[in-house]
């Protein structure tokens, strides 16, 4: 008893003490009593006791204590002995008819321990018949039907919700568990029907025990307690007639639909049997709900058809009366405005459902095929105009002023939409489905435009872009193209508020199309004026980008004209001031190079190049220039934006390199535009891989790439700088062995050039240099592995480019380095980073790869000094560590502990 007060007095000042420091303390107290063996006996004590002892009769005591059994029952309820369980189950009887009249959260407590103790119990015994038979007696008690029916609800929910991934009950008990308690459906479903058939005199307490009602059907249908009953006797079971007539109530609707949709989904029949309904459905509750705008009733109902008919798309493709009336509903539901986009969303699956059925069905029924089309086409070009004007922009959710992107339920609902527009395409065919788009056009002189509706439209469009290019018909843009040259004058006030939104929506229908936009020559500056305005919105900037790249791609002859070319650099020159994103800026820098690069005088085209990059060397020349970078050191925000500014520009001019065509051999150097940007990009490179800003991360892996991409681009005109560029590579590397971009540029250099023999000894020195560098010796076991995947990454893949690209000679002179870098990978590929780990594994393949190979190529002429005899010095003095953490990596830990245990 003294125990018991103490709990009492603890739950009082956790709840009620305006003490924070006593609140811990108590819920402290609270949290070490339940791990106590007392707490079972305290809290039975608790729920059972007579009002007359001197127990603590409190709702938040008692619920305390029935949150404990429940706890202790479902974690350590599989500890207690048989006999311990039986009084555990005799005692929560007790408490249950004990609180029958509620409160009902406390009823629900009680509820859920006991059900959860049945099914500790159903592992060793049968609780279940006695449990029904207590209930049974406790149905003849006065409020008892409450309790019975709370018990009810819960018992079916510990077997379908407990998935518990640390309960201790196994499938094959549950499993019994739930065959016992479906075996007792008649005697449930029998109760629910004499309870919903009870009057009381109060209208509120009759719907109240109509949604108790319900909750316990939900359950048990959960359950799968209606696979107990005869398919023929289900369409007339009076607790069916229940459901539907729950549905007219407005307490009780949101739970009959719960348990109508659970038995559409549940029971293969019961699509069938509600789709002969659907004519109530629609008439006495669909078209009133939608007469007065009742979004709850439109929204259930929509979820339920759906249901209904994603069940059964055979039964809808029957055309019936009844699925007739299904469909036109559900195109009801579409169609239903309010501010949300949730009614319409839930629709989607059925009508992707229902196209995917009658595009599937098998060639054999062709005529079938044909005559489903013809009856649902028009039912899907309805859906369509819905679908366009549900996926529009509503008034009073989108504020010019306040917001600057699409809702995000519309954006939302957009993502689900787009694979049920590719369907319709498919069954409407590219040619109507084109013309529900342009019909009327977009764009007119005389009317303002329905920005809303064209927007709408535009993302279609774009969403079907992949079937309408397959299709291979030729469409008339001119309308896409009227709205290019209409919003190619940028407003004097800017773009502002949803006229954004149109640009990069117009933009994404641009990229698409492009071919096909590309076509209309006397338009293309209008086209790149419209471009180059969006990217210097953020909004619209990276479809405009995107657009910009698949434009240039698609029609570089036409750019070459005067006036387009000024209006590329004009974008170029931009972009310092538009502070696009990285990729958005290769983007631009993409399709710049690309019109450049094909421009025929190479007079201009170097000229332009000159100009494209000159923001970016004057950026780095800065950094490179000693008085100008000592200035700006001592102003650190200038400094960080000088740095920032140097690394975009040789991100752009790395960018550059990749995308200009490379040289003929037959073209002078004199006009080798590649060579004529080496020319300034070499000695600012130059500079700055010997300057103390590599140590700048941002600026080293920028600089690494230029680099790597120039070596890429023009190979021939790095081969006498080769030593220099390695020097650079492997020194600054040692100087910032945290910058592994130094090691993958290597490894690009090796790859280039790794087969010119002339330059072998100086391929081995770098491999040395970074083979002794202080982090790769560092790497002595998986942990650190673990801490560093991007330098085991970077490291191995060098290593594994040198064995390939190097000639045998080169390789048989670093014996030693090749140990060394094959006991790092042994080590590493045992790393838990899975890109490490592959990394190293694949590095190890690849030297037992070419080694293999070398020596079946020369069996009978190993010689000293040979990769042969490297090859094999190698794998004898590396062999049994190699072969060690290969099979640890592959079977891993839990298999070689057992291996180890087995060998002890």
């Amino acid at each position: 008893m003294e125990l018991a007060m103490k709990v009492a007095e603890a739950v009082h000042v956790l709840n009620h003490d305006t003490q924070s420091c006593n609140r811990v303390a108590a819920n402290q107290w609270l949290v070490q009593f339940q791990q106590t063996h007392a707490a079972w006996d305290v809290a039975t004590a608790i729920l059972t006791a007579d009002r007359r002892l001197p127990l603590p009769a409190n709702f938040e005591v008692e619920f305390f204590a029935a949150q404990i059994l429940k706890r202790k029952i479902q974690n350590e309820g599989y500890l207690l002995q048989l006999g311990a369980k039986d009084a555990l189950l005799n005692a929560l009887l007790l408490a249950v008819k004990r609180f029958s009249t509620g409160p009902p959260q406390l009823l629900t407590q009680i509820c859920l321990a006991l059900s959860a103790l049945v099914l500790q119990v159903a592992a060793h015994g049968n609780p279940i018949e006695q449990l029904f038979y207590s209930l049974r007696n406790l149905q003849s008690q006065d409020d008892g039907n409450f309790a019975v029916l709370e018990m009810l609800t819960v018992l079916p929910e510990e077997v379908v919700d407990n998935q518990r991934i640390d309960s201790k009950i196994s499938s094959l008990h549950k499993s019994h568990y739930t065959q016992e308690l479906l075996s007792h459906t008649p005697m449930v479903l029998e109760f629910l029907l004499q309870q919903s058939e009870t009057n009381f005199d109060g209208s509120v307490q009759q719907h109240e025990r109509n949604r108790k009602i319900l909750r316990c059907l939900l359950s048990w249908v959960k359950a799968g307690c209606f696979s107990e009953i005869s398919p023929g006797t289900l369409p007339a079971h009076p607790l069916l007639n229940f459901l539907f007539n729950s549905l007219q109530v407005p307490l009780s609707f949101d739970l009959a639909i719960e348990v109508l949709v659970e038995l559409v989904t549940k029971h293969e029949g019961v699509p069938q049997i509600l789709l002969c309904r659907v004519h109530y459905l629609k008439e006495v509750l669909l078209f009133p709900a939608r007469s007065r705008g009742d979004i709850k009733v439109m929204g259930g109902l929509a979820c339920l058809l759906s249901e209904i008919g994603q069940a059964a798309p055979s039964l809808i493709v029957e055309a019936s009366a009844e699925a007739l009336a299904l469909t036109d509903a559900l195109l009801s539901c579409v169609a239903f405005p309010s501010e949300d986009w949730e009614i319409a969303d839930s629709t989607l699956q059925f009508w992707s459902t229902l196209a995917s059925y009658i595009l599937g069905i098998d060639e054999d029924g062709v005529k079938s095929r044909k005559r489903v089309e013809d009856i649902f086409s028009p039912v899907f070009s309805t859906l369509l105009d819905s679908l366009l004007l549900r996926s529009q922009v509503i008034d009073s959710t989108y504020n010019d002023e306040g917001r600057v992107d699409l809702p995000d339920g519309l954006i939302h609902f957009r993502v689900n939409l787009v694979e049920l527009l590719v369907d319709i395409c498919h069954l409407l065919g590219s040619a109507t489905f084109m013309q529900k788009l342009f019909i009327g056009g977009w764009a007119s002189h005389n009317l303002s435009i329905p920005w809303k509706e064209v927007e709408s439209k535009l993302f279609a469009l774009n969403a079907v872009a992949d079937v309408i290019i397959q299709d291979g018909q030729s469409y008339d843009f001119s309308v896409v193209m009227q709205l290019v040259t209409m919003l190619s004058i940028k407003p004097s006030d800017g773009l502002k508020g949803f006229i954004c939104i149109v640009y990069r929506s117009l933009a994404d229908a641009v990229g698409s199309y492009s071919k096909w936009i590309s076509a209309f020559k006397e338009n293309f500056r209008a086209l790149l004026l419209f471009l180059a305005i969006g990217i210097s919105e953020p909004l619209s900037s990276n479809a405009c980008a995107s657009a910009l790249r698949k434009v240039c791609e698609d029609a570089s002859v036409v750019i070459y004209e005067p006036s387009n070319l000024e209006i590329l650099m004009w974008i170029g020159e931009g972009l310092d001031k538009w502070h696009l994103s990285l990729e958005d800026e290769e983007e631009v820098m993409h399709a710049i190079s690309l019109i450049l690069g094909s421009v025929p005088s190479r007079e201009l085209k170097n000229k332009l190049l000159a100009k494209l990059l000159s923001p970016s060397y004057e950026a780095i020349g800065k950094l490179v220039d000693p008085e100008i970078s000592l200035s700006l050191k001592q102003n650190p925000a200038s400094y960080t934006q000088v740095l920032n500014a140097s690394s975009r520009g040789l991100h752009r001019m790395g960018t550059v390199f990749s995308h200009l065509p490379i040289s003929m051999a037959t073209e002078p150097a004199a006009d080798d535009s590649i060579l004529s940007l080496l020319r300034v990009f070499w000695p600012i490179l130059e500079k700055f891989f010997g300057s103390e800003h590599m140590e700048n991360g941002n600026l080293s892996v920028a600089a690494c790439r230029a680099l790597s991409l120039a070596v890429r681009s023009s190979g021939q005109h790095f081969v006498t700088l080769l030593p220099k560029v390695l020097d650079w590579l492997s020194t600054n590397f040692v100087l910032f062995q945290s910058h592994e971009c130094y090691i993958r540029t290597a490894s690009i250099v090796i790859e280039e050039f790794g087969h010119l023999e002339e330059y072998g000894r100086l391929f081995v020195t770098s491999f040395e240099r970074f083979t002794h560098a202080a982090s790769v010796m560092a790497l002595t076991s998986s942990y650190i592995c673990d801490q560093e995947p991007d330098l085991v990454e970077a490291y191995t893949n060098f290593a594994s480019t040198f064995i390939r690209s190097c000639n045998k000679d080169a390789l048989s002179a670093c014996g030693s380095l090749l140990e060394i870098s094959i006991q790092k990978a042994a080590i590493c590929c045992t790393a838990m980073h899975r890109g490490a780990a592959l990394a190293a594994m694949s590095y190890l393949s690849c030297f037992l790869d070419v080694g293999l190979v070398s020596l079946l190529e020369c069996m009978n002429c190993i010689t000293e000094g040979s990769f042969n005899i490297t090859a094999i010095h190698v794998i004898s003095h590396s062999g049994e560590g190699l072969v060690s953490n290969v099979v640890y990596a592959l079977l891993g830990v839990s298999a070689m502990s057992r291996a180890d245990s087995s060998l002890t």
